[in-house]
């Protein structure tokens, strides 16, 4: 078996490991497909799984590595914002997030308009917070959360 296709079977099933809440098999087979045969999804996947033990400067360390693999994948950058909004760098967040907005291959779409709306929110910018909501719910309808803290806002600003 090539490494490429050795590195999708190990980038496989750790997804497999980490649905299953094994994140130490998860991180492990994260690994060994970087190993094979680095990829964004790899880096960002793994920088996911630090997150979840509260290791968030390794968490961003992989996302950049994601990053200088894939500059157009966006996920690592709205991920790079949520571990900075949870180290308490919300201003530094702004950017990364609006990366992601602006990044060619991204899904889910909606999550860096509704995670700056959490951001503007704490600062206080009402009419800022309530554009975000309003975009994400632009992108995805249904998604209830951003729906919520809308409505939440609207109802603040008046």
């Amino acid at each position: 078996m090539d490494n490429i296709k050795l590195s999708k079977e190990y980038l496989k099933r750790a997804f497999e490991f980490q649905v299953e809440g094994k994140l130490f098999d998860a991180e492990i087979n994260f690994k060994l497909s970087l190993q094979y045969n680095p990829t964004s999804e790899a880096h960002t996947f793994l920088g996911w799984l630090y997150s979840i033990s509260g290791k968030y400067e390794e968490a961003i360390e992989e996302c950049i590595f994601a990053i200088q693999l894939d500059h157009e994948f966006g996920n690592p950058y709205n991920d790079i914002g949520s571990y900075l909004v949870q180290l308490g760098k919300e201003e530094e967040s702004i950017k990364w997030f609006s990366k992601a907005i602006k990044a060619p291959r991204y899904e889910p779409r909606h999550l860096p308009y509704f995670n700056l709306g959490k951001v503007y929110r704490k600062k206080g910018d009402w009419r800022r917070s309530a554009q975000m909501f309003k975009s994400a719910l632009i992108m995805k309808p249904d998604y209830s959360p951003a729906r919520k803290e809308y409505y939440k806002i609207i109802s603040l600003s008046n």
